[in-house]
């Protein structure tokens, strides 16, 4: 099967990628990549990109996968927690983190192509530093690695915590049949075909959209890379490429359906078979919406780092069912478990802890094994996700355990609260979470970022909660912002919210 990749106005072919992808694995191994080391990634969607991907999986290397919104200490914490050797990393971004880059490790700088300069209007980024290694010249002055291709051992993505630092994941060398099981079910969820047409819309730093892609490279014969989301331009490709499969995160569904009725009338999308969506909850409005435009092809994913994907359901299953996120895997197992480690029957809430089976490779924390020991009860981990399951065995996620806020004793979950407040038409991003209150200990923030054009009031934000939720979920604060902070895969970042919160209030 041929294949092509777009990405702007070039196409290159899927063996000329391969090809690139093999000269830098010889390239990596010459610098002294060994099998089950380390290389770092700090850039955003292009092809480059998946060239990084394939050649350290040539040569059994993990990728650890950098975010590149990431301050200089977060990205230094992940070199130098991780021990990679190589940083392959856009030119743009290099500047930010050049100073806390960890001694010993080579750093190779990709040209960050014009279509990313455009997409986040970035001026020509500065040249590379003394030392560094230019992509594109490193790579093809190395002949191609014929040696044979190990087990890949993935990505090595860091979790993101509201406190401390962030814990590495790390993937363990799996048998023969755990890749095969995983494959399965990335092609069972994702409805993945040989010749579909899809393309790369989250970012490569995050395992959903790696996983998504790692599919594409191996069965699509089109693959449109997106140097950043935009929704009418999602629309265009799906129109002008035919595309048939995506894998989307809910913040882009709600950006598509606040697009305008008439341009979103004016794209043709019946060529699409199958949608998912995972990443953070959906409201049910949202989720309700896009069935009625695309289509009964929504199917929703649960998964984590650690697990990777462990539930999913069809459209017509979460008609039934209106916000779930699915059965469990074939293979996989689900438990809801007390403080005290009890399973919880149908119906109660508790702490969501699930076994992949043979659906995932083995893991444990980098360099700190007593939290993959800490995280585990009778074989079952938890990312620390709250959720039940009802009759069926249909799960529902409530929240994340640590986003939980407490006020005046009574548990309260910020994404019922955030998936009611993001339907309101004023408001085109959102994000509820907790501060110190003397009298009931903690206080909810509603962080609005309004449409342009429209100027909600916070009495305004907290009528429309009043009539969706009970009094005590309304956050008593309403504030609004410019923008929010928020990662390219949907992910808020809660922490710098507080921070600058907590600067406006002092």
């Amino acid at each position: 099967m041929s294949q092509a990749i777009v990405f702007g106005g070039v196409t290159i072919d899927g063996d000329t990628l391969r090809d690139r992808a093999a000269r830098a694995a010889s390239g990596l191994a010459a610098l002294g990549v060994a099998p089950g080391e380390r290389i770092a990634v700090m850039m955003r969607n292009e092809p480059a990109y998946l060239e990084v991907i394939l050649a350290a999986d040539r040569i059994g290397a993990a990728l650890v996968a950098i975010n590149w919104h990431f301050r200089a200490d977060e990205a230094a914490h992940v070199l130098t927690d991780s021990g990679a050797r190589v940083l392959i990393v856009h030119a743009d971004l290099l500047p930010g983190i050049a100073a806390t880059v960890p001694p010993g490790v080579a750093v190779i700088v990709v040209p960050t192509p014009p279509e990313i300069l455009e997409a986040y209007g970035i001026g020509a980024p500065p040249a590379a530093p003394p030392g560094a290694l230019d992509w594109p010249g490193w790579r093809d002055a190395h002949p191609p690695w014929t040696a044979p291709t190990p087990p890949s051992l993935g990505m090595m993505l860091y979790t993101s915590g509201t406190t401390g630092r962030a814990k590495g994941v790390r993937r363990l060398p799996g048998t023969p049949e755990q890749h095969d099981s995983a494959r399965r079910i990335r092609n069972l969820v994702g409805g993945a075909r040989q010749g579909m047409r899809t393309a790369v819309v989250g970012p490569l730093y995050h395992a959903g959209p790696a996983s998504s892609a790692r599919v594409a490279l191996a069965q699509a014969e089109l693959i449109v890379v997106m140097p950043r989301f935009d929704a009418e331009a999602l629309l265009r490709a799906i129109e002008g490429y035919r595309l048939t499969h995506l894998a989307l995160v809910p913040i882009m569904l709600v950006r598509l359906l606040k697009l305008p009725e008439a341009v979103r009338a004016r794209y043709d999308v019946s060529s699409l078979e199958g949608v998912t969506h995972g990443g953070s909850a959906c409201a049910p409005e949202v989720k309700r919406g896009m069935i009625a435009w695309w289509g009964p092809i929504l199917s929703e994913t649960y998964g984590s780092t650690e697990a990777s994907l462990i539930a999913a359901s069809r459209s017509e299953e979460w008609l039934r069912f209106p916000g779930t996120v699915g059965r469990a895997l074939p293979g996989t197992s689900i438990r809801i478990l007390d403080e005290e480690g009890r399973v919880l029957p149908p119906g109660e809430v508790g702490e969501i802890h699930v076994d992949s089976g043979p659906n995932a490779l083995p893991f444990t924390y980098h360099n700190m094994p007593e939290e993959r020991a800490r995280v585990e009860r009778d074989g079952h981990v938890t990312n620390g996700d709250v959720g039940y399951l009802n009759e069926e065995g249909y799960l529902f996620v409530t929240d994340r355990k640590r986003d939980m806020v407490i006020s005046g004793g009574v548990n309260i979950y910020p994404a019922e609260i955030e998936a009611a407040l993001i339907t309101h038409p004023g408001v085109l991003d959102c994000a509820v979470f907790g501060v110190p209150d003397r009298e009931y200990g903690e206080a909810l923030v509603a962080a609005v970022q309004p449409r342009p054009g429209a100027a909600p009031t916070a009495q305004g934000v907290r009528d429309h909660l009043r009539e969706r939720l009970a009094g005590y979920k309304v956050p008593r604060r309403v504030w609004l912002v410019d923008d929010m902070p928020r990662d390219s895969m949907g992910k808020v970042f809660k922490r710098r919210l507080r921070e600058a919160y907590a600067g406006v209030t002092a």
